[in-house]
């Protein structure tokens, strides 16, 4: 006969094991489903979004496409196993990082900038906030500051303790890729197509090297004469020749976020063969036609696609680390 609690040490273990349970339970879980939140650090760093701010502001006034460029930062970040911090760092003896993964090598740029915005923060609030945090506000406040939307940044990131260059090379679509490449990257991350199409207009900003759209200005035939005549005579046809020369991706108004970009592609004066797929008689053709008539559509879509891709893969809780230096692991 089954008898329930029959002493009281019994009742006891029972009781002492439920609760190790429930505690274990409550570890993993704390550990893993911490979610990401616009106030984090508001108890315990309270300055942090004014100390990127007037770093980030400083570092716009100085060279006005670094704005492009910490952008850019948090993509290619986000972009390779989640928004982890791991694009800023070094190479080490046991692993070869991301910086000089094709998608960045000789291109991914403002790593100093990061450091300098690290150095402001920790002088405020030492060992609380994460580099990939600092990319998503630097990310956001290089939008504001360019002219562009302003929305609250979800923080709480924590950084990865490892950074790897085959998934940068896999995991960031180049600038050859074709729409169905395109999309179906961007939905492996969660990502729609109009999310594809409002991002992409980060493109509003920035500068291109003349080996990202070398074959576009002399091979293809969706490209306004005049505009490929331009961008060719800052770069040669030959390969070797120019080839870190710089265009601007959007020729109105290269340091101004708005959205000319896509005013451009309608006129086939997208710079990249990538750019102009979003606009070549396929799925996308409404979405662009409809930013390009509408700032503020743009503007509003834009703000939530970030919001998206900066919720890629976060590690919180109690996984990875906040690192002193945003160039190496603790």
């Amino acid at each position: 006969m089954y008898m329930l609690g029959n002493t009281k040490m019994g009742s006891a273990s029972c009781f002492s094991k439920f609760c190790l349970t429930l505690l274990l339970l409550v570890v993993v879980l704390g550990s893993t489903s911490a979610q990401l939140s616009t106030n984090f650090y508001s108890k315990s760093c309270p300055n942090l979004l004014s100390a990127v701010k007037s770093t980030v502001t400083s570092a716009i006034n100085k060279e006005a496409r670094m704005g492009a460029s910490l952008l850019r930062l948090f993509f290619h970040d986000c972009f390779v196993n989640g928004c982890d911090g791991s694009v800023l760092l070094d190479d080490t003896s046991s692993f070869t990082g991301e910086k000089n993964a094709n998608p960045n090598r000789n291109s991914a740029r403002g790593f100093d900038v990061v450091d300098n915005i690290k150095s402001a923060v920790e002088n405020v609030c030492p060992g609380v906030v994460s580099c990939a945090d600092i990319l998503a506000i630097a990310a956001r406040d290089s939008v504001e500051i360019l002219g562009g939307p302003k929305w609250a940044v979800k923080l709480g990131r924590r950084d990865a303790r490892s950074a790897s260059q085959s998934a940068a090379n896999n995991g960031i679509p180049p600038p050859t890729s074709n729409l169905n490449q395109l999309t179906s990257r961007f939905s492996a991350l969660g990502l729609s197509t109009r999310d594809l199409v409002a991002l992409s207009g980060a493109h509003t900003i920035g500068q291109a090297r003349c080996t990202s759209f070398r074959a576009r200005i002399y091979n293809e035939s969706n490209i306004d004469a005049s505009f490929a005549q331009t961008r060719q005579r800052n770069c040669p046809r030959t390969t070797g020749s120019g080839d870190n020369n710089l265009a601007p991706l959007d020729i109105q108004t290269p340091t101004s976020f708005d959205n000319n970009y896509f005013k451009n592609l309608i006129s086939q004066r997208g710079l990249l063969h990538s750019d102009q797929q979003l606009f070549n008689g396929g799925s996308t053709d409404s979405i662009v036609r409809g930013y390009g008539n509408s700032p503020s559509s743009f503007n509003s879509d834009f703000v939530s696609a970030m919001i998206k891709m900066g919720d890629i893969s976060p590690l919180t809780g109690s996984r990875g680390e906040i690192r002193k230096n945003c160039r190496r692991v603790n």
